[in-house]
This record gives structure tokens, C-alpha cells and sequence, in this order.
């Protein structure tokens, strides 16, 4: 069996939370392949790993939300021109309605498929205008033409991926690793898993709300943007799995069906963070309070750090260790560590990338202050080190925290963003070493009794085998054995993936593959940074080699298969006789224009250039 993980933005690029649990799933599967097709922002990120690869993931795969159209230079006309029901389909997810998403998959998807010619040509200029006509008519129709184009292009290319083959597919959100899951099991009829470790559409709509590059009347498209992706892969998903009962609430409220829905908690392998090396010498001067984070704007470090230099003026012997990357977003760790400059605090420590292993027994307590979260990694952690928590109230930390047991309470709950309550909460623990003990305590009872990691891949373990199943796949045996060593103290390294057996690439189709004319050595190049061997890295707009064996979807060769290009028409397929679905010579019922003389699926040239002068006037 092999399983393809959809991720967005994490793994194996960023450590840390959803690529920590990542990590440990396919590690804990070792008897299990698996491959990676990870969503990134452009070929920038290309092979620019932050894991070792566990020697069970075969390949990993790309897909870019913004990058160059490597088909547009292939073979200019007019290839890209929609009959009705493509074009009735692009119309529907544009303008927010019932999509028919089987057939906006199987035109993206088409070899000659340009998303530029799509971006350019006239059905997408006339659907646009009908969506200013009837929604947004007092705003600039320029403006809003080339903001359409730049709020659709990612999900268009996303759509334009190339899929690997898998018997299951489980995409770690929503969104656009939601729509890849959504098309794969489409063209391979496999099973499709989707887990939610925050709610994708909560949180997406939540920073287009805030976001000040987004204008007005856009944050609403965007938002219904990201809705309707989340609609599918509920719809399209087997099995949807989510961290505690609020967000399966949520969940159900956004769209997705009940009975899919399945509470899956995180879990942790307690034995790492037993006989943890305890405090120093130097240690014992002082209450260690713990961060362990990505310093990111989702975790309000900030505020963190206002909240410790109001807690240290009360409790002078206070020290504040704020543990992980700062390489995510560069900008914001300087100005962490400008503010921390700036309120002249003592004892704040920036240690960056570490084992935490190495640093969790030193604390006394920790700290979380995000603004939104899932069911933090962190918090488990700590309860297993026996160190109690001050966190924000977001996702899952009510629960973690207070539980829905008899175990007691295990830290302090804090409102999001408030510095008095944070300060308030770290005099108070720092004062009290019972106070520690017990909640310490209690989080330990806690976690050892409802997220470990044993208990997490047998729910995992249960639904890969009940979907794959349905498809007629099968799990292999289990291992005794489980490989969860979650350390994120390394970095991916060139000697590491040559010695790495067993990573199949799709092989190019000839010795030198051209897009638009030009070599692909000219466009790729060196890897930035050096680290990592071509080899390894799937690239998504790499030709497509079918073998002898290829059945139902594969591209055929002497002969045509039944929905194929070839020298004869097919059932839908465009050609001199008008076809079924092809525009008449009356107004269709899609459309809120005059189609006139367009007497077969095509408008002529002349009327695309009419409409687009009409557009511009």
C-alpha cells in the first residue's frame, strides 16, 4: 500500500506542529511507503527540506501556487477555448455556486490545457464581467479583471498539478491540499482521508480579515474562496478527522457531514521526556518559564514578551526561554528582539532551533501565546515532562488544561492578546512551587491517559483500514516496533539523500525536456542553497511517462482509449459537427449575454474581440 500526505505549507519545509505530526505518522508506519506532494508558495521553497526524510517516503512532490505557465509556450491558437458545460463549470466557481468539479478537474487536467489562455481569453473576461455586472458595479472594472485573475491563478494552478498515484490520499487540511486530495481520488478512484488540525476555513478566513493587502470587497472573495475548497474536500473526503468535540462542531457547521466526522487527538511518546536532564547551577537562581514555538505572528510572541517584562518587575528571579526557529518570518523575529531591546527586559533567551528534550526538564512552566492553534504539540509535551502550562484560549487548550476528566487542572488559561492576565498568570505560578507540582501533575495523568501516541495510531491504523477497504486496499501487517523520535535539531543534508535508498523520480520523457522554447537547465539551474540532489524532488510540470499497464486515465499512444484525442471524435470532443453540449445559435440558458453567430462550441475570434473591447469601454 502506499499513501500520498497533501500538505500545505509544512512539511518536510518547516518544523515544528502539523510537520512534527507528520513526521511521527509516517515514521510510526514504517512498514507503509508513503510520498509527499506539499503545497509551497514558488520554486523558492524547491528542495529546501528542515526533516531527514523517514526512509518509508519514497518521493516527494510539489505543487506551487504561484509560478510561471510552462504549457503557454508550447503551442499558441486556440487551444484553450471552453465548450458549454467546462465553461458553465469555471462560471459556477467564480461566481460562488454549485460547482461541477468533475469536469473543472478533467479540463485542467487536459495535456493542452493553458491556464495563461484560460486567464486571457474571453469566457473568463465575460464571466468576470457578469460577476462585476450583477455584484460590484461601482468599483473599477480594470481593477477588479486583473484581482479576479491574481485571487484565481493559485487555485488554477493547483488544478493544473500533475497527481501521483496512491491507494490513499490524506490531505493534513482543507483548502488546497483538500482540492489535490478531491482530484486524485477523481482520476484514481482511491481512498481520501482528510485531518484538520486547526479548522483551514476559520483560520484562512480570520487572516484575510485582518490582512491589510486585501481591499475591501476581496476579502469576501476570498473568503468564499477558500469555503468552497473546504465544501469539496468534505464532500469528496471517506474520513474526516479533527482534534477535539468544538472543532468537529465547527466542522459540522462549515459543511461536512456527521457521520464522516471522527475525534482523533493528538499523541505524544511519553518515553522521550522521561529522566529529562534536570536544572543547572545556574538554573536554580532562577523560575524557568518555557516557549516552545516557531517566532511567528501566529504565536503572539510579542505579547509574550511584554507580558514577561510586567511578570519580571513583580518577580525579579523570572527567566523566559523562547525555543524554536526564527527563521520563518525573519522580519518579526527582529522585531521581537528590537522589543525586547526596547523595554530594556533582563533574561530573555532566544535559543532557536533545539532538541526540546535537551531543555524541558530546566523549566519550571510553559508558556504558550498564540492566537490560534489546533491541539498544541507543546502543551502535550510539557504534561508529559510534568511541567503545567499557561496558554491561550484557543483550540484545544481549554480542554488540555482543564479536561474532561477527574484529573484537576494543569496550568492557567489566559485571554488571547492579554498582556495583564499573561503577567498575572506568570507571578502566579512562578511564586508557588506547589502549585507547579500539582498541576505538573495533573497534566501528566492526563496525557498519559488519553494522548499517546499508541492511542493515535490505532485510530489511524482503524481508518486506514476501513477506507482502504472500501477500494480494496489493504494495510500491511503491523511492525512491532513504532519509529517516533520527533527531534527537530537536524537539518535535511546532500550526504543524507545520496545515501537514502529507494527514492523513486519520474523519469524525463527525453533526454532534454523544453518549455516555451527554452531548456529547462534555464530555468532551474543550481538548487538555492545547494543542499539538496534534483533527484529527490518531484517537479509537478515534469512530463508525464505512462507505462504499457497504464489503464482507464493514461494518456494512449497507437491506440486511443475511450475518452482519448485521436484522429476520430470522441463522444465530447471537439470537432467539425456540432456536439451535444456545444453553444446554439440562441442565447443558452447559462449566460447572460448574446452569443449571436457562435454555431459551434467555440466563439469566433471576432466575437472574443468585440466582447473584450466592449469590456474595456
Amino acid at each position: 500500500m502506499e499513501i500520498c500526505i497533501i500538505a500545505e505549507g509544512c512539511y518536510p519545509y518547516v518544523v515544528g506542529g502539523v510537520s512534527g505530526w507528520i513526521n511521527s505518522m509516517i515514521r510510526s508506519f514504517p512498514n507503509v511507503d508513503f510520498s509527499v506532494l506539499a503545497v509551497v508558495p514558488d520554486r523558492s521553497m524547491r528542495g529546501k527540506f528542515a526533516y531527514e526524510l523517514p526512509p518509508n517516503v519514497k518521493t516527494v512532490y510539489e505543487s506551487y501556487l504561484s509560478d510561471l505557465d510552462w504549457e503557454g509556450g508550447k503551442k499558441k491558437g486556440n487551444r484553450t477555448r471552453l465548450n458549454k458545460r467546462e465553461y458553465l463549470a469555471l462560471r459556477n466557481i467564480i461566481l460562488n455556486q454549485d460547482v461541477d468539479w468533475d469536469t473543472v478537474f478533467d479540463m485542467f487536467q487536459k495535456e493542452s490545457f493553458s491556464i495563461d489562455d484560460l486567464l486571457m481569453g474571453a469566457d473568463f473576461l465575460h464571466i468576470v464581467q457578469e460577476c462585476y455586472k450583477y455584484r460590484y458595479p461601482q468599483i473599477v472594472f480594470s481593477d477588479f479583471l486583473w484581482t479576479m485573475r491574481s485571487i484565481f491563478l493559485p487555485l488554477f494552478l493547483i488544478l493544473k498539478t500533475p497527481l501521483p498515484k496512491a491507494d490513499i490520499y490524506h490531505c493534513v487540511a482543507t483548502g488546497y491540499a483538500g482540492v489535490l486530495g478531491s482530484m486524485a481520488k477523481h482520476f484514481y478512484r482511491s481512498a481520501l482521508v482528510i485531518s484538520e488540525h486547526g479548522i483551514y476555513t476559520r483560520e484562512r478566513e480570520e487572516e484575510i480579515l485582518k490582512a491589510g493587502w486585501v481591499a475591501g470587497i476581496y476579502k469576501n472573495i476570498w473568503i468564499d474562496q477558500f469555503r468552497k475548497m473546504s465544501m469539496l474536500a468534505y464532500s469528496r473526503a471517506d474520513a474526516v478527522t479533527c482534534l477535539y468535540t468544538h472543532a468537529r462542531e465547527l466542522q459540522i457547521g462549515l459543511g461536512c457531514p456527521e457521520q464522516k466526522i471522527r475525534i482523533t487527538p493528538n499523541g505524544i511518546d511519553m518515553e522521550r521526556f522521561q529522566n529529562l536532564p534536570g536544572k543547572t547551577a545556574e538554573d536554580e537562581k532562577y523560575v524557568n518559564i518555557g516557549a516552545v514555538l516557531r517566532v511567528a505572528p501566529i504565536k503572539d510572541v510579542k505579547t509574550m514578551i511584554r507580558a514577561f517584562a510586567f511578570a519580571k518587575e513583580k518577580l525579579d528571579n523570572l527567566k523566559l526561554w523562547i525555543m524554536g526557529p526564527t527563521d520563518e518570518d525573519e522580519d518579526y523575529a527582529k522585531e521581537c528582539f528590537d522589543l525586547v531591546d526596547a523595554l530594556n527586559v533582563e533574561d530573555v533567551i532566544f535559543t532557536g532551533r533545539v532538541n526540546v528534550t535537551e531543555y524541558l526538564g530546566r523549566m519550571d512552566f510553559t508558556i504558550l501565546t498564540s492566537i490560534s492553534e489546533g491541539q498544541p504539540l507543546t502543551i502535550l509535551e510539557s504534561f508529559a515532562a510534568r511541567k503545567p502550562v499557561i496558554s491561550t484560549d484557543v483550540g484545544c487548550c481549554r480542554e488540555l488544561i482543564y479536561g474532561e476528566d477527574n484529573y484537576g487542572t494543569a496550568g492557567i488559561l489566559c485571554h488571547i492578546m492579554n498582556t495583564a492576565e499573561l503577567a498575572a498568570a506568570m507571578v502566579e505560578m512562578g511564586k508557588s512551587p506547589r502549585l507547579r507540582q500539582e498541576m505538573g501533575e495533573n497534566g501528566y495523568k492526563r496525557v498519559a491517559n488519553s494522548y499517546q501516541i499508541r492511542q493515535m495510531i490505532d485510530s489511524y491504523r482503524e481508518i486506514y483500514g476501513q477506507v482502504g477497504w472500501t477500494y480494496g486496499k489493504f494495510l500491511p501487517p503491523e511492525e512491532t516496533e513504532l519509529e517516533t523520535d520527533l527531534s527537530e535539531d537536524y537539518r535535511y543534508t546532500e550526504e543524507d539523500l545520496i545515501e537514502t535508498d529507494g527514492i523513486d523520480t519520474w523519469a524525463w520523457a527525453d533526454g532534454i525536456d523544453t518549455w516555451a522554447g527554452e531548456n529547462r537547465d534555464d530555468f532551474d539551474g543550481e538548487l538555492d542553497g545547494g543542499d539538496l540532489p534534483e533527484s529527490v524532488i518531484q517537479d509537478p510540470y515534469e512530463r508525464r511517462s505512462w507505462d504499457e499497464e497504464e489503464v482507464e486515465l493514461g494518456y494512449g499512444e497507437d491506440e486511443e482509449f475511450e475518452l482519448g484525442y485521436g484522429d476520430e471524435e470522441f463522444e465530447l470532443g471537439y470537432g467539425d459537427e456540432e456536439f451535444e453540449l456545444g453553444y446554439e445559435d440562441e442565447k443558452w440558458d447559462g449566460g447572460e449575454y448574446d452569443l449571436d453567430d457562435a454555431d459551434t462550441e467555440e466563439c469566433t475570434d471576432e466575437q472574443r474581440e468585440q466582447s473584450a473591447v466592449h469590456a474595456a469601454e
